[in-house]
Order: C-alpha cells, then sequence, then structure tokens
C-alpha cells in the first residue's frame, strides 16, 4: 500500500491511498476493443453534409484559377468554399496575441505557402461526390521556386526556440576547455524531417445553432481549442461545446487546434448544416505540424582521466516562411553530463513549408540522439567503456544552471539497466561479437532525461448524499491511459473505491484541466484532482467534527482519514462516520469543491526538474547487406510516482519504440523541385510494425521527489525516445565499426559508407 497522502489545504486530515500505484487495466479499453468508443469522425448529426479539402500540389505561388462552377455542378455537391466566399471571421487568422498561437491557413487569399495548404473545401451530400468536386476544380497556380532544405536559404539566429527558450546560452569557458582538452571531437549529426501520424486523423463534425457551436473534435488541449474558435468567430468560449472523448493518438499534433479543424466549423456556417471533414492521410504532411531537420555540431573535450573539459552544441534547424518555431536540439547537453564548460546555440533557415510544432519530446528526441552518439564517440576517444564515461562525468547538479535535482536516480538506473541487460560482458572494441548464423552484434546505450513540468488545471469534486463520488475534469486521452490513472487519483482523493466513483473527462463543458502534453497531463490534473477532493473531504470533516450527533465530534484537533467511504478519527479507528450520514444530518444532497493543480514557482527556481532513464540495445547487422535488426532493447527508468505500472510500461515501451524509429525508419523524403512529400503514406513513410518490435523491458526504479508536486509524479509519455535512439545508433557502431552520424540509418550507410 503506498504512503498516506497528506491532505491539502487543511493538513489536520490525511487518509490512505489503495489506488495509486496498482496496475489496475484501462477503464476504457472494453470500450475499445469493442468499438464502442465514439471518436470524432463517429458522429453522424441530422442533416450532415461532408467536407473534402482541395490542397495545393505547389509549395511557393499563389492560385489563379478554380473552376468553381464544374464542381458545384457535379451532383451532391452543395457549395465550395473559397477565399471569395469564406465566411467572415473576428480575427485575423495570421495575427499572434501569445506565444501559443500560430498562424493559420484559412482561405485568407489565394497565396501558398506550402504543398498541401487548403486552397478551397467542396462541400456535399456524400464524401464520395465531395472528393469528385475537389477533382473537378483543376487549380492552376503561377510557382515561384520552393525553398527546400536547410541549405535553401540564409540562416539567422532565432529569438528564442521552443516557447520562449533563450537561443543560446553558456557556462564556463568552451573555447579553453577545447583548448585544455587531452582529447577531442568534432562531428555533425543530421536528423530529417518526420511527421506525426496518429492513427486517428484530425478531422471534425461541426454543428452551429445560431451563434452556439458544437464540435466533435480530438483535441489534447480543449480549453485552449475553444479560446481560440472563440477569437476567431468573435463569439463567447460558453457558446462553444467540443466534445473529444477519446483521441486515436496525437503526439503534439493536436495540442493546438488547426487550420483544416477550423475550416470544417467555417464551412458549417457557411452551409447552415452539420459538416464532417476528416483528413487523408497525406493531407497530415502540411497543415498539422511536423519536426524540422536538424544538423547539429558537436565539439566536445576531455581530459587526459576521461574528465569532460567542454561541451559545445550547436543546431541549425527550420521554420516555416510566415511563423516561428525553431526545435530547442542543443538544449538537449543542458542538463546531463557535468562539464565546466557548455555553450548551446541555435540558427534557423525559413522554408516552404508547414509551420513545424510541437511532436513527441521536441528538442530532446532531435538533441538527445546526436549528444548521445558523441558522448560515445567521446567515450572510444578515451578508451573507456560508454558507461564507465557516463559515470565518470555524472552531474549531480544541473550542468547548465547549477540548481541541485528535485530528485535523480540515474545512477540506480545505469545499475539496474546493465546488470539487466549484461552489460559488463561487452567487449570494448567494435566488430567483435557475432551470432551463429555470422550477423555482427553490437551492444549500445544512451542516457534519457525529460524534464519534469507542470501546468495549471481544475477539477470538480462532489461526494453525494449516498456516498457516492463524482470528479470532473476537462482532461484528455490520446491512448496514454489517463482516464484510468486520474480515476485512481480521484478515487484516492475522495476516500471510495473505484466502482463508488464517477469520473467525467473529454468536454469543455468541465473544468479546464490545461493541455495534455509535455508529459506534464499526470501531474498537471492529477494535482487538480487531488487538491479537489481534499477540499471535499476537508468540507465532509469540518461538517462531522462540529457535528454533536456525529462519532467524530470534537476530533478537529486530532484530524480524521479518509477510506472506504467513510471518516476515521487519527487516533482512534473504531469511531467512524460514513459520508452518507453526515451528509444526511446535515440536510445537504452533495457537498462539492474544486481544486486546482500548478507548478509551484519556488520549487521550480530552486530546483531542477527532470525523469531519468538508462536504455540498453542489442543489434544485430548482416555485415554483406547492411541489414539492421534490432533484438533487444532494455530500458531503466525513475520518473517518480508511478500512478499505473501497467499503463507506464506501455508508454515507456511506446517511447522506446519511437526512438527505434528515430534511430533506423523514420523520414519525410522531399522533392526539392516542387517542396512536396514524396511518401506522405503508410506504406512508404517508414514506422516500426509488429515485426520490427524486438524484445523490450521496461524496469521503473523506486524514486520519490518532495518537490516536483504533492504527488511526486514526473511524466513519462516522452522519456523512453530520447534514450533509445542513441543507444541503437550506438549499438550499430559496436556492430560494425562504422560510425553514422545521419538518420535514419540506412542499408547503403553500412555497406558503402560515406564521409559522416
Amino acid at each position: 500500500m503506498p504512503p498516506e497522502i497528506s491532505l491539502t489545504p487543511v493538513p489536520a486530515h490525511a487518509r490512505h491511498g489503495s489506488n495509486i500505484g496498482q496496475p489496475l487495466t484501462r477503464r476504457d479499453g472494453v470500450l475499445k476493443v469493442t468499438g464502442a468508443a465514439r471518436y470524432a469522425a463517429d458522429n453522424h448529426p441530422p442533416g450532415m453534409l461532408h467536407a473534402v479539402l482541395a490542397v495545393s500540389t505547389i509549395a511557393r505561388g499563389r492560385v489563379s484559377f478554380l473552376d468553381v462552377e464544374a464542381a458545384k455542378a457535379h451532383p451532391g455537391v452543395v457549395e465550395v468554399m473559397t477565399p471569395a466566399n469564406r465566411p467572415r471571421l473576428a480575427e485575423d487568422p495570421d495575427a499572434k496575441l501569445h506565444p501559443f498561437m500560430f498562424r493559420l491557413e484559412l482561405l485568407q487569399n489565394d497565396e501558398v505557402r506550402y504543398a498541401n495548404q487548403a486552397i478551397a473545401v467542396v462541400i456535399a451530400q456524400t464524401l464520395e461526390a465531395a472528393t469528385e468536386g475537389v477533382a473537378l476544380l483543376a487549380p492552376k497556380y503561377e510557382t515561384q521556386p520552393a525553398r527546400v532544405g536547410l541549405d535553401a536559404s540564409e540562416s539567422f539566429v532565432p529569438a528564442a526556440v521552443g516557447v520562449g527558450n533563450p537561443s543560446a546560452m553558456h557556462r564556463g569557458d568552451v573555447e579553453a576547455g577545447l583548448a585544455a582538452a587531452a582529447r577531442r571531437i568534432d562531428a555533425t549529426y543530421e536528423t530529417p524531417m518526420q511527421y506525426h501520424n496518429p492513427m486517428e486523423p484530425h478531422a471534425i463534425v461541426a454543428a452551429w445553432d445560431g451563434d452556439a457551436l458544437s464540435v466533435d473534435t480530438p483535441s489534447q488541449g480543449l480549453a485552449m481549442a475553444q479560446g481560440r474558435i472563440a477569437g476567431l468567430f468573435g463569439i463567447s468560449p460558453e457558446n462553444i461545446h467540443i466534445r473529444s472523448p477519446f483521441l486515436g493518438g496525437g503526439f503534439g499534433s493536436k495540442g493546438l487546434i488547426s487550420g483544416p479543424q477550423l475550416l470544417g466549423i467555417l464551412a458549417a456556417r457557411l452551409v447552415g448544416k452539420p459538416v464532417k471533414l476528416v483528413l487523408r492521410r497525406e493531407h497530415l504532411y502540411g497543415p498539422v505540424g511536423h519536426r524540422s531537420a536538424s544538423r547539429q555540431r558537436l565539439r566536445i573535450g576531455a581530459d587526459g582521466e576521461g574528465l569532460l573539459t567542454a561541451i559545445d552544441h550547436r543546431a541549425k534547424v527550420a521554420s516555416s516562411t510566415f511563423d516561428d518555431f525553431f526545435e530547442p536540439a542543443a538544449d538537449a547537453s543542458h542538463t546531463l553530463y557535468a562539464s565546466p564548460a557548455i555553450a548551446t546555440s541555435h540558427e534557423a533557415v525559413r522554408l516552404d513549408t508547414g509551420t513545424p510544432l510541437f511532436m513527441r519530446a521536441p528538442g530532446e528526441a532531435t538533441g538527445s540522439i546526436a549528444l548521445e552518439s558523441a558522448i560515445d564517440e567521446m567515450a572510444d576517444a578515451c578508451g573507456m567503456d560508454p558507461l564507465a564515461f557516463r559515470l565518470k562525468n555524472y552531474a549531480d547538479v544541473e550542468p547548465i544552471s547549477g540548481k541541485p535535482f528535485s530528485s535523480k536516480a540515474l545512477r540506480e538506473c545505469y545499475a539496474r539497466g546493465a546488470e539487466h541487460f549484461g552489460w559488463s560482458k561487452r567487449p570494448l572494441a567494435p566488430r567483435q561479437l557475432r551470432d551463429e548464423n555470422g550477423l555482427l552484434i553490437g551492444w549500445g546505450m544512451g542516457t534519457a532525461t525529460f524534464p519534469a513540468l507542470m501546468f495549471a488545471a481544475e477539477a470538480r469534486a462532489v461526494v453525494r448524499g449516498d456516498g457516492s463520488g463524482v470528479m470532473e475534469t476537462g482532461a484528455h486521452d490520446m491512448g496514454q491511459g489517463a482516464w484510468t490513472a486520474f480515476a485512481q487519483i480521484a478515487a484516492d482523493a475522495l476516500g471510495l473505491d473505484l466502482d463508488r466513483m464517477e469520473f467525467k473527462a473529454g468536454t469543455s463543458d468541465l473544468p479546464d484541466a490545461g493541455i495534455a502534453g509535455g508529459s506534464a497531463h499526470t501531474a498537471t490534473a492529477g494535482m487538480a484532482i487531488h487538491n479537489a477532493g481534499a477540499a471535499v473531504i476537508a468540507k465532509l470533516a469540518d461538517l462531522a467534527t462540529n457535528d454533536q450527533r456525529s462519532p467524530l465530534f470534537g476530533a478537529g484537533n486530532a484530524g480524521v482519514i479518509a477510506r472506504d467511504g467513510r471518516l476515521f478519527r487519527r487516533d482512534d479507528e473504531t469511531r467512524s462516520d460514513s459520508y452518507a450520514d453526515i451528509l444526511g444530518r446535515a440536510g445537504l444532497a452533495q457537498v462539492e469543491a474544486r481544486g486546482k493543480g500548478a507548478a509551484d514557482p519556488a520549487a521550480q527556481s530552486s530546483y531542477a526538474m527532470h525523469a531519468h532513464g538508462a536504455v540498453f540495445a542489442e543489434v544485430k547487422v548482416d555485415s554483406d547487406l547492411g541489414q539492421i535488426r534490432v533484438t533487444r532493447l532494455v530500458g531503466a527508468f525513475a520518473a517518480g510516482r508511478v500512478i499505473n505500472p501497467r499503463m507506464v510500461r506501455s508508454q515507456i515501451f511506446g517511447g522506446m519504440i519511437w526512438g527505434m524509429s528515430f534511430a533506423l525508419h523514420e523520414q519525410a523524403i522531399m522533392d526539392k523541385r516542387s517542396g512536396r512529400t514524396l511518401n506522405a503514406n503508410f506504406a512508404e513513410y517508414q514506422v516500426p510494425v509488429n515485426a520490427d518490435v524486438p524484445s523490450m523491458e521496461a524496469l521503473m526504479i523506486e524514486e520519490h521527489d518532495p518537490h516536483v508536486n504533492a504527488l511526486g509524479i514526473k511524466g513519462v509519455g516522452e522519456i523512453g525516445i530520447t534514450g533509445s535512439a542513441g543507444a541503437i545508433a550506438n549499438a550499430v557502431w559496436h556492430a560494425t565499426g562504422v560510425r553514422v552520424r545521419r538518420f535514419p540509418i540506412g542499408l547503403d550507410d553500412l555497406v558503402m559508407p560515406r564521409s559522416h
């Protein structure tokens, strides 16, 4: 049983937790496997029409002609929405009023800023008619040369990277540290553009009733979507009801409402009927974000004992021509390895693409594969085992800031992961191991890290007269098991069994649960749930301890404990009172309270807060064909308090698979002439499938962190990527002796190695 949870804001009351920490199965699992879970595109209100996007086939220029009349003459087509007849908006789609507001393409003019940009919307009685109407538009263009690739335009230093991070930081004298080093490496690593590709594409079913709007759409941030729609359409947020109970994946692409979703709302307003718009798979390559390509140069120095003297990490990334989001790739070097001198910097170029946006582990995924490869190269230059080198340069405080860590169990991750993997048997030199079939075997490792973030959220808790409970918050579950974990936190917060508690989430009329991103949703909404429950129990305790008829009368100073739908006197648990009796005597049908979750500014300013891990990988490589197979992955992770081990292990596995995808599979291939993505489909955009997934093990290292939040939660959604990609790349080197610095690693990189 987990330890007692102190109730806040009333320290005198506490309750025993019994659900947190249990590996419960998904509450929504049966709905999903039986097909009863209703996703956005499953909704069909009466009179609904279908909308299909017409998208640009060029990356830069303007639309000079659309055959609107031909499309409208097609049987079943109701209307064609273009810049000429698009309903008026209250705000300019190109306005940026705050850092989380990005520019949108909502048919404001005939300009084309990237391939796959919407240039018209065909609305019809059937999906087939709308699709055929799009083909009849037969657009013509005035085309300009597309700017594609990191060398396509002049580079500049962005004002900020990520969301407000400085583009350059340093501590100590890097040049002096490099000059004093006994050994140095200077290597450049390249990563490609990547696209989110959730199983469920972006979709919307929108219906207007006067100025009231009803929307079914997948969203990682209901309140933010509600606010963005309200601003654009000039209506009150209270007039907008968004339903998003289930998401078929998001990975960041559904964190902000996108242009195509808003075009669906505009189409519904234009025709005065409900409209459904679902993106085709190839349409996801452009308007809903992606991960920028990067070129990263790492210069690292070490002394004769293998201690780092300097780390210089410089990244070149890209954004669109019309907006600003710059992948903070070099920031990965801020937190992991002790060095007296660290410098990170970014430069950027503008390209004719959609705007890159948040994609799982933005910055950390891109930066860590380069950093972990470079650290491995430095270990080899020093003649040291990669794990021994990392332990030699273990950071007891955050290197870039000097802050102490709120908690850090990375040594335990290294030790447990290495022991479980059998790392001590690894030969130091490459190309030393072969299996019975003659395949080269390589072992590599990588360190995982991700910041422990928190945003702001609110929840509402109710205890009813019959002793049952309700917890409400507009939380989001995109497959990570949030509904299950939040219900566990809620049950403990209310001192109830799960079957006596109703958990409500997934709609915009519930309290704002913040955004499901940055691996922060469980901590953020979880703390709001925890505090809402604490506030309700405090009200019940106040009623009971001040009621002469209650067995708990006068127990205010001693305090009470809540469990099993009862309050127990802390100093005499034979004396208790049920929630139903407390409310019944008070003549109340229910008692309710709200709670908020937010980061503690004092703790954040005093401590560096991160989750950590270590990943060990085994690969087998055919030396003749260059074929690479990952055969084993073992990860050990310390991420604070684990709410549901089953859900956490699933998230870690997903991250490790994504790391494999980053190292070996995933890249968007661009046509430099047209600016179009050539592999905008699941057939050619390679991601791991079941046959690619190796034997995987995820070990959770116990870690107690009193500073990140009262529940001690850090988050696990993204950390699994950050060690796994580097571990696999390093294993490929250990198997072959070929150091590949451009990802993903392909057959030709090993059979015909080029200068990397």
